[in-house]
């Protein structure tokens, strides 16, 4: 239990987190996810899949990008703090805490 909250607190769990279900979606998509089109369905059910699915397909991209640029630079500012000695205290520029 102790592992579990120490992974979820993690500063890079958010954003691992939504990377890893947007790929997970795009995988079950490209592996039979418009099977759904392909059975006879009421109109309104498929009309509101299209609508879900075109939706997913505008906003998981996003998500993504803005997840695997959130990864990077946390890296990247741990990377850096890491070379210079400078402990990272999980503390932004502005004195808000980042994590824990």
């Amino acid at each position: 239990m102790e592992t579990l909250k120490r992974v979820v607190r993690n500063e890079y769990f958010p954003a691992a987190a939504v990377l890893t279900l947007v790929v997970l979606f795009w995988v079950a998509g490209l592996f039979g996810g418009l099977s759904l089109l392909s059975r006879s369905q009421p109109p309104i059910a498929t009309l509101t899949w299209l609508l879900f699915v075109y939706a997913a397909a505008v906003l998981t991209p996003l998500a993504g990008i803005l997840a695997a640029a959130d990864l990077l630079r946390r890296w990247w500012r741990n990377r850096r703090a890491a070379k210079t000695g400078t402990p990272n205290d999980g503390t932004a520029k502005d004195g808000a805490k980042v994590g824990s």
